[in-house]
């Protein structure tokens, strides 16, 4: 298995930076530009924004993990915020956010959220056919 990570700070730009990070492996797979690709940027976009909007302190940051096996590529946002993100399966027309994780479970092929000593960790798996290729470790 193969395994890259990286730290985003409690930034706004922190989002797309994750998805910048997510995109280069991406391309390196052969993804970037496909249908899947682009399902897995949307959903790291939906979950970074989550750990920066619900899950990350003040002067704390949040970790991205990206896990490739050979046949499925494996989404992880860790953030040091409490409680239990939950999907709103109806939200109102007029609602400016509360769609995120709707998206992520639309998108992703499981998902789900585990606790962590200090937090807690959403991830996401999406099933790829990048065959064995190598990632680079911890960019």
């Amino acid at each position: 298995m193969n395994l890259s990570e990286k730290f985003f700070r409690r930034e706004r730009r922190s989002v797309p930076a994750a998805r910048d990070f997510t995109h280069a492996y991406l391309a390196e797979w052969g993804l970037a530009g496909t249908e899947r690709g682009a399902d897995v940027l949307l959903c790291v976009s939906e979950l970074a924004t989550n750990a920066l909007v619900h899950g990350v302190p003040p002067g704390r940051q949040f970790r991205l993990l990206l896990r490739c096996d050979g046949c499925s590529l494996r989404v992880e946002v860790h953030d040091s915020g409490g409680g239990v993100p939950r999907v709103d399966t109806r939200p109102r027309d007029t609602d400016e956010g509360g769609r995120g994780l709707l998206l992520v479970a639309a998108l992703a092929d499981k998902w789900g959220v585990g606790e962590r000593d200090f937090g807690k960790v959403v991830w996401a798996e999406f099933v790829t056919d990048i065959g064995r290729t190598a990632l680079p470790r911890n960019r």
